[in-house]
């Protein structure tokens, strides 16, 4: 599948199937997540964010982990000179054996839950960069939040309350993580309603490509 010059939905899933991946890999190796941390060198709420997929973290903290529970061979190679073309005219050059394929497999979770918990999380990441960067934008969450408010009491007033406080001083953090409490704020969120038509069906075009599984990487296929 071709995909389009900006992913953000694949590559959030990328994050969260690698940190879902560590997770599930500490956990058969018997370590918790105090010995964990102890031994990747970090703090407990670093290696949960680690765990989450949060794109926080540097690729040096994920390689950490990934160094302690023994599976950083790959990126270590991926990032080396190995995979290099090999100099012109040597017997590698020469060879006709296939080049070996490096392919991934990207898909979104089967449950509908998160399928449209990824999908929340993308729209409210997308729509944080940009308000991030126009005021006008901010103010158009704001106001449209102040109606809700107005209108009077809802169910979902009291998270509205603390959406008046997220946008009011920029605790984005709070609606973009993956806590039961941030799932709830994104349900009741006024930031997504600012993401042009294109952004949001861009979106929810790549949500519905990962149902189906996207695969990354070398096809095997020989050129001509």
């Amino acid at each position: 599948m071709n995909l389009p010059d900006s992913a953000p939905v694949l590559e959030r899933q990328l994050l969260l199937q690698l940190g879902d991946r560590l997770k599930r890999l500490r956990k058969a190796q018997g370590l918790g997540t105090v010995e964990m941390a102890r031994r990747a060198d970090m703090s407990r709420t670093t290696l949960a964010a680690v765990e989450a997929g949060d794109p926080g973290p540097s690729i040096g903290t994920y390689l950490r982990v990934m160094s302690v529970l023994g599976v950083s061979g790959e990126l270590a190679l991926l990032a080396g000179d190995t995979l290099q073309p090999a100099p012109a005219g040597s017997a590698a050059a020469r060879s006709r054996r296939g080049r070996p394929v490096v392919q991934l497999l990207v898909s979104a979770d089967e449950s509908r839950h998160r399928v449209q918990d990824l999908q929340s999380l993308a729209l409210h990441e997308e729509a944080v960069r940009l308000v991030r960067t126009d005021e006008a934008l901010l103010r158009r969450a704001r106001d449209t939040l102040a109606r809700w408010l107005s209108a009077g009491q809802s169910r979902s007033t009291s998270l509205w309350r603390e959406w008046d406080d997220i946008l009011a001083h920029g605790k984005w953090r709070k609606v973009l993580g993956r806590t039961r409490r941030a799932q709830e704020l994104r349900q009741a969120s006024p930031l997504v309603t600012v993401l042009p038509d294109d952004v949001r069906q861009g979106i929810l075009d790549q949500v519905s490509a990962l149902r189906k599984g996207i695969v990354l990487g070398d096809t095997g296929e020989q050129a001509p």
